[in-house]
């Protein structure tokens, strides 16, 4: 990740965590989904393909499409288990094997709030590249 990216993560995360309001009830839906709900009244559904696309952690970012970093192909990726972190936040473990982001409750406020313009980011970006959301086929 280069100087610009990673000043531009803290500027969000910073920014996140400065309007967020106070958690007030998460439920866990595995395979399907998380609900959470926040002090103002806003109430999220965030899809397990969702959280796994917009993962907190350096490492789901893995794949490189022109210099881009690109997750493809977790349509269908599910939600194992969830653990608690401290009194902040949720890492959740998914069934690609993925589990090492934490998402603060200021991350899930942040994606949920920005989830339609998260998505749609997504889509352009995967068809840009040829991608797609559906895993590919086994040889």
């Amino acid at each position: 990740m280069n100087t610009l990216q990673r000043a531009l993560r803290r500027s969000i995360h910073t920014s996140v965590q400065q309007t967020a309001p106070r958690l007030t009830k998460l439920s866990l839906h595995p395979p399907k989904n998380v609900e959470v709900e926040f002090a103002d009244g806003s109430a999220f559904n965030l899809s397990a393909e969702f959280l796994r696309v917009h993962s907190p952690a350096v490492d789901s970012k893995i794949r490189s499409v022109g210099g881009e970093k690109v997750i493809y192909g977790r349509r269908h990726v599910g939600i194992m288990s969830a653990e608690p972190i401290g009194n902040y936040g949720l890492r959740v473990a998914f069934d690609d094997l993925h589990k090492t982001g934490i998402y603060t409750w200021d991350y899930f406020y942040h994606l949920g709030s920005n989830k339609f313009t998260l998505m749609r980011n997504y889509i352009r970006t995967l068809k840009k590249h040829g991608l797609s959301r559906d895993p590919q086929r086994r040889k």
